[in-house]
């Protein structure tokens, strides 16, 4: 048998069976003609810890400081294994970072020890904040400070780290030392240590009060009550913080807050136990930053 009709034969026998069927499933081709085969969609893979740490952007790796506003990504309250740590955040408007140089004192090359000024170009909102902002620029930088309550576009900053015999006459939005200044100023940004920038104090409307000052320390009254005790070497800036009627928005509407990212809790009744309410209670003894030496190490 040649192989020409081997090749016939085989076709008659694979074709067959086909005619069959396309002709006893006539009734059905208008059915047929409309339905498709699902097509299977690729498989995502698994989101791990590592891949979670690869996908997000932080922003604090930048290496160099810039004005410029930094996109950044909502975390919806998960941490970087992807799970929910805080219910309360989630959603809300984009936000873009503005680098805020909380250490007033830095200084530019050559210019170590001496005071500068600095001018305010602009006072703006901050949507990562509920104080605003200003940028200053003196010398060859720019930089972006918590603005103070009276601090507007024009004005002149003076920074320094001396401390002289007498007190200055500081004015709202200049940083010096504490023991450079009188006794009952108004300050905020304050720091812990000499050096480690702006720590306490930094949210809208809020001030802390300089008490007295005592054998190379300041004792400081936050907005809280509470006294603190740093060195007088710890720079503060003189003013109250701007945006002083902060507390005093009206949110009108429940959509708001879920424009500033705040989600909703829960609507489960719980009876409140004694936890809840104003309590008179003495307060808390005054807290110290500064190491001095014990009596016990001195003997």
């Amino acid at each position: 048998m040649s192989l020409v009709g081997l090749g016939r034969r085989l076709g008659a026998l694979t074709l067959g069976p086909a005619r069959i069927l396309r002709s006893s499933l006539s009734p059905l081709q208008p059915f047929l003609a409309s339905w498709t085969l699902p097509v299977q969609q690729p498989s995502m893979g698994i989101l791990t810890s590592a891949a979670l740490c690869n996908n997000r952007n932080n922003w604090k790796e930048r290496s160099s400081y810039t004005v410029r506003p930094i996109g950044i990504k909502k975390t919806g309250g998960r941490d970087h294994t992807g799970r929910i740590r805080v219910h309360g955040i989630g959603g809300g408007h984009k936000q873009r970072y503005r680098m805020i140089d909380f250490q007033r004192l830095r200084y530019e090359p050559g210019m170590e020890g001496k005071p500068f000024q600095e001018k305010v170009v602009d006072v703006r909102y901050d949507p990562c904040r509920s104080a605003d902002i200003a940028m200053v620029a003196g010398g060859s930088r720019k930089r972006w400070i918590i603005a103070t309550e009276n601090m507007k576009p024009g004005d002149v900053l003076t920074t320094s780290g001396c401390i002289g015999r007498m007190t200055v006459s500081a004015s709202e939005g200049d940083a010096h030392p504490l023991g450079a200044l009188p006794v009952g100023t108004l300050v905020n940004n304050l720091e812990l240590a000499p050096g480690r920038g702006a720590q306490l104090v930094r949210a809208a409307g809020t001030c802390g009060v300089l008490l007295r000052k005592t054998n190379g320390t300041a004792i400081i009254q936050l907005p809280s009550k509470r006294q603190i005790q740093v060195l007088e070497t710890c720079i503060a800036t003189v003013g109250r913080i701007s945006n002083v009627a902060h507390n005093q928005r009206i949110i009108g509407k429940a959509g708001r807050n879920r424009w500033l990212g705040k989600r909703p809790s829960s609507g489960l009744w719980q009876r409140k136990g004694g936890w809840a309410g104003r309590k008179i209670r003495p307060l808390p003894p005054m807290k110290s930053y500064v190491n001095l030496p014990s009596i016990a190490a001195s003997n």
